[in-house]
């Protein structure tokens, strides 16, 4: 990514996350999305960095980098940990199992989410850390 236009450093746990999620979304990069793209963004965040707490971190606390930035079009990020890698290296596909409305599971629908809200949505392993990147687009359109 480009010079960002928000960096942060985030302490892996619920709370850090939290007041990061708060950070972003008082930022004049969130502040100036239509009012559905800023929840978009509030959404994905909170799932990508809680995923990251959770799952990547769950034998200790570590450090996540996010860095945001405006392109034309949207809105850039990227979240980097130095935590486990995905598994199979590769992020989850995110497809929902049919299921009947007595019989849903607890979680499982964080990668449909992401899926759905992003655009050009990668990960990769580098040199020991996770990096996740995908846009927000600005408008239905894109």
């Amino acid at each position: 990514m480009p010079q960002p236009d928000l960096r942060l450093e985030i302490d892996s746990t619920p709370l850090a996350v939290r007041a990061a999620l708060s950070q972003v979304l008082g930022h004049r990069l969130a502040t100036g999305l239509a009012p559905h793209r800023r929840g978009d963004l509030e959404l994905v965040l909170a799932e990508v960095l809680n995923n990251i707490v959770e799952h990547a971190y769950a034998q200790g606390q570590g450090t996540i980098l996010l860095e945001l930035g405006a392109r034309p079009g949207g809105l850039q990020c990227r979240v980097q940990d130095w935590g486990q890698a995905m598994p199979g290296g590769a992020l989850p596909a995110g497809q929902l199992a049919p299921r009947l409305p007595d019989d849903l599971p607890e979680g499982g629908f964080g990668w449909h989410l992401i899926r759905c809200l992003t655009r050009d949505l990668s990960y990769a392993r580098v040199g020991g850390s996770n990096v996740v990147t995908f846009s927000i687009p600005e408008t239905d359109k894109d």
